[in-house]
């Protein structure tokens, strides 16, 4: 028998607690109908952009009192919501689209009232990040979100450059005005023939999946300029691993520091410590790079 949290269409009652609720990314039927029910029953709903919700808003049948929280909020205002909420009142949370917090606004606030002990609840539903994974096709058991890319060339291009040896699926966010250049800059710092898929205006009419070379990639938004326009999510395959490489750049970055302070035996345990990763493991990879050292 079904747990009696998994009902269908049972009756949400909303209490005390701010409520961090994923809307839509693009098509007004992923909205949950439980996200429809908290919506409608908080206090206040804190929005990333007010006009833009009060679409959804109004397509849900949803009258209650919006205020604007967004990048830009000030401390003042993050306090007027926690001290609202420790009065007793029900807030919900959300951003343009997706689920908040993921590139979005909201850290601040989540932050204060789980250190405050308000307690922060979960309406989750669509994602962007979540859903480009699950059709791109690339490995996803690993992977490593980056968000949005810097604005300017030179402090893009060193970000990339930090993640060239990445073995994990990396995930980017990117908008219509960078999205070629920064294809681009992948394509330069991981070559042009690295795996990715470039995923665009996900579950609108317009919606576009398309992976090939970086390369091939570059190619296709040049002969096309409206591939170039919506929002896109750009997954890129990892770095392949050089031989004998069965851990992450991170945990080998972590063995060479100790290497370099400690006996191999001791600098093997203590990362295995830190790591999680297995002893023998880590043993086998201090050996292959003391003979590279060697070499």
């Amino acid at each position: 028998m079904a747990p009696d949290s998994a009902t269908p269409n049972r009756q949400v009652l909303v209490r005390p607690a701010l409520y961090v609720v994923a809307t839509p990314i693009g098509n007004l039927a992923d909205v949950t109908e439980r996200a429809r029910q908290v919506l409608a029953q908080v206090d206040l709903i804190a929005a990333e952009d007010t006009r833009h919700s009060a679409r959804l808003l109004q397509h849900l049948g949803v009258t209650t009192r919006m205020i604007a929280y967004h990048d830009f909020s000030t401390g003042q205002q993050e306090q007027a919501l926690l001290t609202r909420l420790q009065q007793g009142n029900a807030i919900a949370l959300i951003s343009d689209a997706g689920t908040p917090l993921i590139s979005d606004p909201g850290y601040g606030l989540v932050r204060q009232c789980r250190q405050s002990g308000v307690p922060v609840i979960p309406v989750p539903g669509a994602s962007a990040l979540v859903s480009a994974l699950s059709v791109a096709g690339l490995p996803s058991d690993r992977f490593i979100f980056e968000g949005f890319l810097p604005a300017k060339a030179g402090a893009r291009q060193s970000c990339l450059k930090a993640l060239a040896d990445e073995v994990r699926t990396l995930v980017f966010y990117e908008s219509p005005h960078r999205i070629l250049a920064s294809i681009d800059d992948m394509a330069a710092v991981f070559g042009g023939q690295r795996e990715a898929v470039i995923c665009r205006e996900l579950t609108k009419t317009w919606e576009t999946v398309y992976g090939d070379s970086l390369a091939g990639i570059q190619q296709w938004l040049r002969n096309d300029d409206n591939q170039q326009r919506g929002e896109f999510v750009v997954l890129v395959h990892g770095a392949p691993k050089t031989a004998g490489q069965d851990i992450d750049p991170a945990d080998e970055h972590v063995l060479q520091l100790l290497l370099r302070e400690l006996p191999m035996k001791q600098a093997c345990s203590l990362a295995a410590d830190i790591t999680g990763r297995k002893k023998n493991q880590l043993y086998k990879r201090a050996l292959e790079l003391a003979v590279v050292q060697d070499s």
